[in-house]
C-alpha cells in the first residue's frame, strides 16, 4: 500500500472525506487488512460498529484496538514508531476507552 504506509478508516457507516483512507466496515475486515498489508501508520476509529440481524452488538473499535495491542505484544504485527490515530466515534465513553488503551500502550512501549 505504498512505501510511506497507509491509513485505515474503521467505521460501519461513514465515509471519510480524505479519499486516501482504506475503509474497513468491521473488526474482521480491519484485522484482515492489517494482516495482509502490515500495520497502517494512521487509524481513524469508530467505536460502535453496528448490530447483527438478531440485534446483538457487533465487535467494536475498542475490540480492534485491543487486538492491535495484543498482536503487537505477541509479535504478530508491529505498531510502527510513527503510528498515530484519532477516534471519530460519537460514543464519548467508547472513544475515551480506545484513546486510553492505545495511548497507554504506546507510552509503555516508549520505555
Amino acid at each position: 500500500m505504498g512505501a510511506l504506509g497507509w491509513k485505515l478508516y474503521l467505521d460501519d457507516i461513514r465515509i471519510p472525506t480524505d479519499e486516501s483512507f482504506v475503509i474497513a466496515r468491521s473488526l474482521d475486515e480491519a484485522r484482515r487488512l492489517v494482516l495482509q498489508n502490515d500495520m497502517p501508520t494512521f487509524i481513524s476509529f469508530d467505536h460502535d460498529l453496528g448490530i447483527d440481524d438478531s440485534g446483538i452488538l457487533l465487535p467494536s473499535g475498542y475490540d480492534f484496538a485491543k487486538w492491535l495491542v495484543e498482536s503487537d505484544l505477541q509479535k504478530i504485527i508491529q505498531i510502527p514508531d510513527n503510528f498515530s490515530f484519532k477516534v471519530h466515534s460519537q460514543n464519548p465513553v467508547g472513544a475515551k476507552n480506545i484513546e486510553g488503551l492505545i495511548n497507554g500502550y504506546l507510552k509503555s512501549k516508549e520505555k
